[in-house]
């Protein structure tokens, strides 16, 4: 069976490139290579929206330590998303509320977005990039 992507029109793009996040922020290195890769993106100019879904919401809580190994934090980078002009930090409302969280206690300014959107966030833009 295939699917129908339909055409994307230039006027309907938001952005360059969408980072989309869904890995808790130790355990793995998924989410410090998202984000690594969206400050590499917009360094070059390009237009970056960040998508936080699943566990990936938890990267949002202040106050983070190293995780196991030593490994470091995330917060160093998300503090650092407004001086590359990253201001479009995007958030599942349904994975927050999953987790007891709410927009108001997370450490950046996001928008929440309900699932069924999260198609139409995928297709406004050019690359989409998961981690």
């Amino acid at each position: 069976m295939s699917s129908v992507v339909p055409e994307r029109n230039e006027s309907e793009l938001t952005g360059d490139v969408l980072v989309v996040l869904r890995h808790a922020p130790q355990g793995t290195s998924w989410l410090r290579e998202g984000l690594d890769s969206a400050l590499v993106a917009a360094a070059f100019g390009q237009r970056v929206s960040l998508l936080f879904l699943g566990d990936g919401v938890l990267a949002l809580l202040p106050n983070q330590t190293n995780g196991p190994l030593n490994q470091k934090g995330t917060q160093g980078l998300l503090e650092m998303l407004p001086l590359y002009d990253i201001d479009n930090v995007l958030v599942d409302k349904e994975a927050l509320a999953r987790r007891g969280l709410d927009e108001q206690t997370l450490l950046l300014p996001v928008r929440g977005i309900d699932s069924p959107a999260i198609a139409t966030i995928f297709h406004r833009h050019r690359l989409v990039l998961n981690f």
